[in-house]
């Protein structure tokens, strides 16, 4: 996918949430139909004639990745979501912020002991997130076929966290690209 078609619809906020921090946008992607629909479908190719039970979203950009996606492979959909969001029995995983310990977690039923599972977000930064995740997946026996974003900030360690999965995204950010 060209990247500049990518890059055009992703809009760049500065200084949020904090000062020094550079903001990408999805929003603006996913409110162009074109643009939406493209990412989708790239995000999709790899995995179109293989059998993909779950597609699991992030809160909560990641559901709109997740539901798009498994609509187009036929799969279901599983959340992981903040604690405390979930109505039923759950499973936790505890990973580290910038600023301490935070929690996520995911229906304990959600996925059965060998479904092939595909992780969708929106963005890859330090892979805290992402980890804890494919740990909530790995608790339920989940098998991880791959792990999708659409951004992925290269001047941050989130990809080497992901060495050993099957991990993609559409663009990437380094550090040229925000100065």
């Amino acid at each position: 996918m060209d990247r500049d078609y990518l890059d055009q619809r992703i809009r760049k906020i500065p200084n949020f949430p904090k000062e020094g921090i550079l903001f990408y946008d999805v929003t603006t992607l996913f409110e162009d139909g074109e643009a939406y629909k493209k990412v989708i479908d790239e995000m999709c190719k790899k995995y179109e004639g293989q059998q993909i039970d779950k597609v699991v979203g992030i809160d909560a950009r990641g559901f709109l990745l997740a539901s798009t996606i498994a609509y187009k492979l036929g799969a279901g959909v599983s959340v992981v979501r903040k604690k405390g969001k979930l109505p039923y029995k759950t499973r936790l995983s505890v990973y580290e912020k910038e600023y301490g310990p935070d929690t996520i977690e995911m229906h304990d039923d959600t996925i059965k002991p060998g479904e092939k599972v595909i992780i969708v977000d929106d963005l890859l930064a330090t892979g805290g997130t992402m980890l804890a995740s494919i740990d909530l997946v790995q608790q339920l026996q989940g098998e991880i076929i791959g792990i999708d974003f659409i951004i992925n900030l290269s001047f941050l360690p989130g990809m080497e966290k992901l060495k050993d999965y099957r991990a993609h995204f559409l663009i990437d950010y380094d550090n040229e690209d925000i100065n």
